[in-house]
């Protein structure tokens, strides 16, 4: 395809998603108005209802949709819950294409008005070109982005540019329970025909500027219990001649991180990965306003050089136990001092000169007139290392919501300009992977001819 029939396809696809983007609102709106809350036990079928309504969606399309059910799961109190099924979507084959698997969620963060919400949360309301409500960015809109831009290419009668296969989960915000299992049971079915595997579930770094993220920090999550006397004490009778474990946690807690955010579990940098030249050069033109990111996260003053990549999850539970073992051991105290961690996430990484950012740098240029940023995300992003160690494939993060998108607070929202031009983006990006897929595959037969 030349370059000037690629750019007129691109204006013909542009010129209908902003021709249809009040049809596009709407969508949006009729999601957000699901309270699907996966947190929430009484909320359950709200999800079951979303899930439903995403299938219908896919199905709409002419996709192949598969409503996987994952059983069921207890509650710490023994209440049994189903779980939501993950619907396992897939829509082309043509083997002159390249098959790429979007993953997205459906479930969102518990919300309420009395919250501090401005709006009803489950409403979604346009303000000053903001659409507000819960799950607007994080992660009902994307989805619908990404099914919006294919949506285009079907309105239009053109031809798609590339297979599309769907893992969209109701889980997420409760961990993804079942899914890890489910990628694993589908790895030589489902995901066997997959050349790349998109996420949309975080957010740029700035206001304004789009971004590509290419890496994610782990997790690693501790619970800390101070045991004292086998019964509950009147705190007037007993208060003074007792050794308070509130006062030992106190400690415990205060020895792990001093007044300027510094770890002071020995140890805990060792590991700490240098920065790579190619990463130092990537990082200059980062578009980043500590100002702006304070203002958006609403508080005073930042914390600095608290972000640990590189870490070992088994090493690091070591450490802060036997810290944390050495305080209480000095404490001289009688009580009786737990410390577990539950759960730990490792950090996940990708080749930022991997085909698939090269085709979205280039989508993002076009639609946006400049180059992405390429960042590390501050959030840990389970899916992404999971999909990537389970499958084997090329994984990338394409956020389409701005830094002050507000995911799990008050007021989240997705501003109209992002949430249509994000569909521009993913649009724009089928056709760019589907181009480079087709050049590499053209000059990897030429080398073979050779």
């Amino acid at each position: 395809m030349s370059s000037s029939s690629s750019s007129a396809l691109e204006m013909e696809i542009f010129q209908y998603i902003d021709a249809h983007q009040s049809d596009f609102i709407k969508d949006l709106k009729e999601w957000v108005a699901v309270e699907s809350d996966s947190i929430q036990p009484h909320l359950r079928e709200e999800v079951m209802q979303m899930m439903a309504l995403v299938a219908d969606r896919l199905a709409t399309l002419g996709a192949t949709v598969n409503l996987v059910n994952l059983g069921s799961h207890e509650l710490p109190d023994g209440q049994v819950l189903p779980l939501p099924p993950v619907i396992l979507g897939e829509l082309g084959k043509d083997p002159q294409n390249p098959t790429v698997c979007f993953y997205g969620h459906v479930d969102v963060q518990p919300a309420k008005k009395e919250d501090g919400w401005d709006t009803d949360p489950y409403t979604l309301t346009e303000i000053n070109g903001n659409l507000y409500g819960r799950g607007a960015t994080d992660n009902k809109g994307p989805v619908l982005a990404w099914i919006n831009a294919m949506e285009t290419f079907r309105a239009l009668k053109l031809a798609m540019p590339v297979n599309f296969k769907f893992v969209i989960e109701g889980m997420e915000e409760a961990g993804s329970l079942g899914l890890e299992k489910l990628l694993e049971e589908e790895n030589q079915r489902f995901f066997s025909d997959v050349d790349y595997i998109v996420i949309s579930d975080n957010l740029w770094l700035s206001n304004k500027k789009p971004a590509l993220t290419y890496g994610s920090r782990g997790n690693a999550c501790f619970f800390v219990e101070v045991e004292c006397g086998s019964k509950d004490l009147h705190s007037g009778t007993f208060g003074g001649i007792i050794h308070e474990p509130l006062l030992d946690l106190i400690a415990l807690l205060d020895s792990l991180v001093d007044s300027t955010g510094h770890i002071q579990i020995p140890g805990i940098y060792d590991n700490v990965a240098a920065l790579t030249e190619e990463e130092r050069k990537l990082f200059e033109s980062i578009e980043f306003d500590l100002e702006e990111h304070r203002n958006n996260c609403g508080v005073k003053k930042f914390l600095y050089g608290t972000k640990v990549p590189n870490m070992d999850l088994s090493v690091v539970e070591k450490q802060v136990v036997e810290h944390l073992e050495g305080v209480f051991s000095k404490r001289n105290s009688p009580n009786k001092m737990k410390v577990s961690m539950p759960l730990g996430v490792k950090p996940w990484l990708a080749d930022f000169n991997d085909l698939l950012y090269k085709a979205a740098r280039r989508a993002v240029k076009t639609v946006f007139g400049e180059d992405p940023d390429f960042t590390r995300d501050g959030s840990t992003i389970p899916v992404a290392r999971m999909f990537q160690t389970v499958t084997q494939k090329s994984v990338m993060m394409l956020p389409i919501g701005a830094a002050d998108a507000g995911e799990h607070s008050q007021n989240e929202k997705i501003s109209r300009h992002n949430y249509i031009e994000g569909t521009k983006l993913f649009a724009a990006f089928f056709l760019e992977i589907s181009k480079l897929h087709q050049n590499l595959h053209e000059t990897s037969h030429t080398e073979t001819i050779n």
